[in-house]
């Protein structure tokens, strides 16, 4: 009777807390992360540690029932085809990947092994999923719309720098989201009555040359869109626009924790958050086709004050109002 009861109650008990239970098997899950900054950088341990939290939340702890096989291309998008393959020989259950590039790589490694992006802009435009409501394929995960997202930050950046008529836009032409990204941007600045400026780099040197040729050519305004490359010499891209009193844009908030002037994106912490989500049902037996892209439902308007008044803008109240974080 005794053993009947304790049987009963840890049945109940597995029924009541399915995670505990997943969390307590014996079998150990390897998730693959195919990104391009490395976990030294501290925003790429923010955002990774944010994922690996959400992991936690649903029963996963690293080392006891999933082992995380890191790989990073430290901003080298040739390596990623072989980190890939690599994460494919190790024959990893889900591949989890932040860039369009990234998951790019992924997918042409394998047609099997589920992908989980995060954060890419634009998936259908840069086919990597059939639609959003019904991806296809092995890939799914959270996505923002590149031309909605570049349209508002050049309109906040022409808000915060009004005089600003010659716009400077830095890609990266080894990001395919960059081709989105030019075209939406061209668009976005004849709109605002704005002339563009497209510089690209590949490298630290390029991004300095970027910036002389911007002073040379007297842009006004500068927009640096979300790329791996440029994530990991952000201080050194704020410092050069800093230098040429460049009124600048970015899509990552790190930028401006750095003392750039502003960003409008989505909450990179909660993307990285939920992708956590699609690994949970994934391992459970989900299809990642069958499973609907997320678009984001939080946006950071965030402004370095400091950084306005290094040059010399005086911003509206009602701007810095509406955004949702203000940098003293």
């Amino acid at each position: 009777m005794r053993r009947r009861r304790f049987l009963a109650l840890a049945g109940s008990a597995v029924l009541g807390n399915p995670h505990r239970a997943l969390a307590q098997q014996a079998t150990k899950f390897r998730i693959g992360v195919l990104g391009n900054v490395p976990l030294s950088d501290p925003g790429s341990a923010r955002l990774w540690g944010a994922f690996e939290q959400g992991l936690r939340d649903l029963g996963y702890v690293n080392g006891r029932n999933i082992i995380l096989e890191h790989r990073s291309s430290e901003g080298h998008y040739e390596r990623l085809p072989a980190q890939a393959a690599e994460l494919v020989r190790l024959k990893v259950d889900v591949i989890v990947a932040p860039a369009a590039q990234n998951v790019l790589a992924a997918k042409q490694a394998t047609q099997t092994i589920p992908i989980v992006m995060v954060s890419v802009g634009d998936p259908v435009g840069n086919k990597l999923v059939a639609s959003l409501a019904h991806p296809g394929g092995n890939v799914t995960g959270n996505s923002f719309l590149a031309s909605s997202i570049i349209g508002k930050q050049l309109e906040l950046l022409k808000q915060l720098a009004p005089s600003a008529t010659r716009l400077a836009l830095l890609l990266n032409p080894d990001n395919p989201g960059h081709r989105l990204a030019l075209e939406n941007a061209t668009a976005a600045a004849r709109s605002l009555g704005m002339q563009l400026q497209t510089l690209e780099a590949r490298g630290l040197q390029d991004i300095e040359r970027a910036f002389g040729t911007m002073s040379r050519e007297r842009a006004s305004a500068v927009l640096v869109p979300w790329d791996g490359l440029f994530l990991i010499h952000l201080l050194r891209i704020v410092q050069l626009a800093a230098n040429a009193r460049l009124p600048a844009m970015y899509g990552h908030r790190g930028y401006v924790d750095a003392g750039g002037l502003a960003t409008y994106s989505p909450s990179a912490v909660q993307s990285f958050r939920n992708a956590a989500t699609y690994v949970d049902r994934i391992l459970k037996g989900a299809k990642p086709g069958d499973l609907p892209v997320e678009q984001p439902s939080k946006f950071e308007f965030i402004i370095n004050l400091r950084a306005a008044k290094s040059l010399g803008l005086v911003l509206p109240p009602s701007l810095v109002g509406r955004a949702d974080e203000v940098i003293q």
